[in-house]
């Protein structure tokens, strides 16, 4: 048991960083500045970065410094600052070596409904939180979250980050908030994958990041428990995600639409 969980079960928290780690200097810079700007609001912080990107919309499209490099960037974030991390899962035989270093092992939408992925995750023993797949709604989340409980994993999260809806775009329902709430584990909006356009770039995915402080207002409202938002020094030039990911600088600004400051 992750006693983190029993932590943020009760306060507001933050997933946030890159959405790949590019480099184990932007990281570190990243990790330390997102931290000092969740400690204003009192936040649990989590850092997340992906060792793998490998849902990329091009096999041409960077992908990250592969896991074993990614989780020696991950223990060096932990080591150094004391922050607890989250990074994503692919394939069941990551889980074990990622759940050695991340506090929170993650699904990706595309992949939430792969049996032996969700059960290789919960046995890690560590937080597992499960993206809403863009083809399911809230209610259909109860189904992956059973899958964990019954392999012994009652440490589950639910992250909300839209839905398909005609091409090329997402769209947020926030019933879906509501139907996820219903289901009795903290529920996460991921705010800037919501404002993303998959594969809207002709290879690579675009987005529309000035949505992101009205979707955060809004699921505010709705109550959910936890936010996940990616952040980069300047997404121009970002590697993945560059199109929906909050610019450093802006973020401050971002969370006070949604948190009181200490």
């Amino acid at each position: 048991m992750n006693p983190l969980f029993d932590q943020i079960k009760n306060s507001k928290f933050l997933i946030s960083g890159p959405c790949v780690i590019e480099n184990e200097d932007m990281v570190m810079r990243l990790a330390e500045q997102i931290a000092e700007i969740a400690a204003k609001f009192d936040l649990t912080y989590f850092f997340k970065a992906s060792y793998d990107k490998a849902n990329r919309t091009s096999i041409s499209s960077y992908r990250g410094p592969g896991l074993d490099e990614g989780l020696r960037i991950l223990q060096k974030v932990k080591e150094q600052f004391g922050l607890p991390v989250c990074t994503d899962i692919h394939e069941a035989a990551q889980a074990a070596p990622v759940g050695e270093v991340a506090d929170i092992v993650q699904i990706p939408a595309f992949l939430c409904r792969q049996t032996d992925l969700l059960v290789a995750a919960a046995k890690t023993g560590q937080i597992v939180n499960i993206k809403k797949g863009q083809f399911l709604s809230g209610k259909d989340m109860k189904h992956p979250v059973q899958k964990v409980l019954d392999s012994g994993n009652h440490q589950v999260l639910l992250t909300e980050r839209g839905n398909m809806m005609g091409y090329g775009d997402l769209v947020v329902d926030m019933r879906n908030l509501v139907d996820m709430k219903a289901l009795g584990v903290p529920v996460v909006m991921d705010v800037t994958h919501s404002t993303q356009k998959p594969g809207g770039l002709d290879g690579k995915s675009g987005g529309n990041r000035e949505y992101a402080p009205y979707l955060a207002a809004a699921a505010a409202a709705v109550g959910v428990d936890g936010f996940f938002f990616e952040v980069h020094e300047n997404p121009e030039k970002a590697l993945s995600d560059g199109p929906n990911m909050v610019k450093l600088t802006e973020f401050e600004g971002v969370l006070e639409n949604i948190f009181d400051r200490k």
